[in-house]
Parts: structure tokens; C-alpha cells; sequence
């Protein structure tokens, strides 16, 4: 995969983790920012460079910076800004939300990598794991095997 995507698929919707991950960081300043999605269905934007700078400068008195650090990176390492950064058509966006320049060709092409990645570990978790094959000791007849097969699910179940 040496190249970008060349088809957007469009704004690239926040879910409800997207939105509590915006809120953490909503959480430390002392005002919201419009780049991150406020509701699900908003707009994931890719952050201009050097945004983070910028937010420490709205960091609440008593929040760490460490913990914004951290409620950021949360926010920016996800597969749906990975998506948002990966599109063809996308743009950076300052802290109220406005765009500000469109993505370079390797950073989009880092951004897809991720995603992908972070798609296929994801897709691999998510398979259920074979059921083990049992195979019978010797000497057992089916009726016994059957037997033991619902015994074993009736516990199971318990």
C-alpha cells in the first residue's frame, strides 16, 4: 500500500466513544474547542499542527498537563480519526473548527496505514475462537459420548 486513497467516503461520523474521548479533553480547558465532535454524528476533524500547543494554553488551573496529554492522544490514536485524517479531501482544522489546510499526501497515506491496521487487529479480536475438537478416548460408545456432550452443556450453563 504505496499509495493514498484516491474516493472520499465523506465526513467521517463520531460515535458516542468519540464524543466521551472529546469530552475528556473538553474536561481540562476553560472553554470547549469546535474541532471536536460535541454529539454523535458530528464530524470527526484532523487537528492543524500544533494544535496540542495551543490547548495547553486553555488548560484549566488544576489540570495536568499529562493528563491532557493523555485524554488527546486517546482521542487522535482512534480508528474514526484515522479514517477522518485518511480521506482524500482532508483538511486540518484549528480550535474552533475551521479549516485550515489540507493533509499532505504521507501524512494521509501514515493516517490509512493506522487505520487499517488498527481495523485488522480489531477484526481479529473480534473472531470467535474455534471450538476445541474432542476426541473420544477409546472404548466409549456413542450413546456415552452423547451423554457426556449434554452433561457438559448442562454445566456449562450453570
Amino acid at each position: 500500500m504505496d499509495k493514498p486513497w484516491k474516493i472520499s467516503r465523506g465526513p467521517i461520523a463520531a460515535t458516542e466513544l468519540d464524543v466521551e474521548k472529546a469530552n475528556a479533553i473538553n474536561s481540562l480547558l476553560v472553554r470547549t474547542v469546535g474541532v471536536l465532535p460535541a454529539k454523535p454524528g458530528d464530524p470527526v476533524l484532523p487537528f492543524a499542527v500544533g494544535l496540542f500547543n495551543e490547548l495547553r494554553l486553555l488548560l484549566k488551573p488544576d489540570a495536568g498537563v499529562t493528563a491532557l496529554r493523555r485524554a488527546t492522544a486517546a482521542y487522535v490514536h482512534c480508528r474514526r480519526y484515522y479514517f477522518a485524517s485518511a480521506q482524500p479531501d482532508s483538511m486540518r482544522h484549528n480550535l474552533d473548527g475551521e479549516p485550515v489546510e489540507l493533509l499532505s499526501e504521507e501524512d494521509r497515506l501514515v493516517a490509512q496505514k493506522r487505520f487499517l491496521s488498527l481495523k485488522h487487529s480489531t477484526a481479529k479480536a473480534e473472531e470467535p475462537e474455534p471450538a476445541p475438537v474432542v476426541i473420544p478416548p477409546p472404548g466409549i460408545s456413542k450413546s456415552e459420548q452423547i451423554r457426556a456432550a449434554l452433561l457438559g452443556k448442562r454445566n456449562a450453563a450453570r
